[in-house]
């Protein structure tokens, strides 16, 4: 299908199947492969022709942490060989590695630039991180209280971003304390790409 050479395709192949670590499953029918699995050989067969330039489509979705980070481990070898790769991604973790980004939103580039470039850019507003206990509840006294243009789960910890969010922090924290929250940590802190994206879509 690539156009490669009958001599060369048990070479290229024994090549590929050791650099994604897939020898153990050599034999094996792709309908019994794991998700992760699966990705890693599509990844395989898109390489079988050493192209210049790979588009890869939400490689990562649906698949363990450690195939994700293999894949990624990849794809970062494969960049630094000089291959150009575009990949479309809604981990902004995995973004955040990119030379160069471009937010879509409904089908339109709403931002582009480098990670840097875009959180400066693009965020004009403060972010703090709270680690605290009672994440639902406070969840809806920080919305409720209005302090912050948005109030978000990220992950685990709480950000609540906003042109003031500094100056409004010792008041969330009281805030917090009223309703018995606990609050191990509040803390101003750098946006992520994730921040940067909502700050975004905010502002359309």
């Amino acid at each position: 299908m690539y156009g490669i050479a009958r001599a060369t395709v048990n070479a290229r192949r024994a090549e590929l199947f050791h650099l994604i670590d897939l020898n153990e499953h050599a034999h094996t029918r792709v309908a019994a492969l794991a998700g992760g699995l699966r990705q890693r050989l599509a990844l395989a067969c898109a390489l079988a022709h050493q192209p210049e330039f790979l588009f890869l489509d939400e490689p990562t979705a649906g698949v363990d942490p450690i195939s994700r980070r293999m894949l990624w481990d990849l794809v970062y070898d494969l960049a630094e060989r000089g291959t150009s790769i575009l990949v479309t991604t809604h981990y902004m973790d995995e973004a955040e590695n990119c030379h160069r980004l471009a937010f879509i939103y409904q089908g339109k580039v709403v931002a582009e630039g480098t990670p840097e470039e875009m959180k400066v850019n693009q965020m004009h507003a403060q972010v703090i991180e709270i680690d605290c206990a009672n994440i639902d509840r406070a969840l809806t006294t920080l919305r409720g209280a209005q302090l912050f243009d948005e109030v978000a789960l990220y992950g685990s910890l709480i950000h609540a971003i906003g042109a003031d969010a500094i100056a409004n922090l010792a008041r969330a924290r009281d805030l917090l304390a009223a309703q018995q929250i606990a609050v191990k940590s509040i803390e101003p802190i750098p946006p992520s790409l994730e921040d940067v994206f909502i700050a975004r879509l905010r502002n359309l």
